[in-house]
């Protein structure tokens, strides 16, 4: 059975920093939903400059609360884990008002597009004209005058995805990589199951002390929660190999089978995660399909 258990306890208030230790505060967008949680986490790092990792939502209120807790201190970068709206919408109006450099990873425009009817969320929630002013690639290193910020390429959820170390600190900011309220929806072709579970991989070879996330609270123990996050995709993959030895042939039957009791409006992100793990099973050459996957295309074990 899946045992995965989540933590939804945060507390804050829309619009005040809450600090995450030393150096470290979090902003909380007002954006919730079924896909953010409560909002979209801001952070701002630095005491005496500072950098903005996801700026969130292009929303007066939550820039000017970023701007009043900079106060007199520079903003010098924005970084950015991903170009998913809910993350860079607010980016073009903060560098406009604070002149900062905008790094993050380069998206590849050559790369395909999700299809509205295809969008987990039901909205086009990817940025596909976002390009940052300083590209990074994994293990590029951006500094202020009292803190460095090194980029761990982490695709899956987006390819485009980065988590950001906190130099001399056991702490990553993971993004929507890693999160304790809910597991990262893998919505191919923006996300790739193969991709998302090597990148986990990655995270789970570290030792830090605290993730900080894109949506929800820290993470305290990281590698543990990275550790789970793997059984579950192993436990997912097991419940679709289930489902076809019992004579459910695509995705459309799959779904209820592996997510009952899901909520209607979490249908089409599960249609999508159960198509994600597909790919990947046929990758692995456990199961067989025909190319492009769609939710009636006939499937059977390989």
């Amino acid at each position: 059975m899946d045992a995965l258990k989540f933590n939804t306890d945060m507390a804050f208030t829309y619009g005040v920093p809450s600090p995450m230790g030393p150096g470290v505060v979090r902003l909380v967008a007002n954006n919730p939903g079924p896909f953010t949680f409560k909002g979209t986490n801001t952070y701002l790092v630095g005491s005496t400059t500072l950098a903005v990792i996801d700026p969130g939502p292009d929303d007066a209120a939550h820039r000017d609360a970023i701007l009043a807790v900079a106060g007199t201190r520079p903003i010098t970068h924005i970084l950015s884990t991903h170009a998913h709206r809910d993350h860079v919408d607010g980016i073009a109006k903060l560098k406009a008002a604070t002149g900062a450099l905008v790094a993050a990873y380069p998206r590849d425009p050559a790369a395909g597009h999700i299809a509205l009817q295809d969008s987990p969320s039901g909205k086009l929630f990817v940025d596909y004209d976002f390009q940052p002013d300083l590209a990074l690639q994994g293990g590029d290193t951006i500094e202020g005058k009292d803190w460095a910020l090194t980029a761990i390429h982490t695709p899956g959820h987006a390819p485009d995805h980065l988590c950001f170390a906190l130099e001399g600190r056991p702490l990553v900011f993971s993004g929507d990589h890693v999160m304790a309220w809910n597991t990262t929806v893998i919505a191919p072709p923006e996300g790739r199951m193969a991709d998302y579970v090597a990148s986990l991989e990655i995270l789970l070879d570290r030792r830090d002390d605290v993730f900080l996330p894109g949506h929800g609270g820290r993470i305290r123990e990281p590698q543990r929660t990275v550790k789970a996050y793997l059984l579950h995709r192993n436990w997912r993959e097991r419940s679709i190999l289930d489902a076809l030895a019992k004579g459910l042939t695509t995705i459309r039957q799959i779904v209820p089978e592996v997510y009952r009791g899901l909520d209607p409006r979490m249908i089409p992100a599960a249609t999508l995660s159960v198509q994600a793990h597909v790919e990947y099973l046929i990758e692995k050459g456990q199961v067989a399909g025909d190319w492009p996957l769609t939710p009636d295309r006939a499937l059977s074990p390989a």
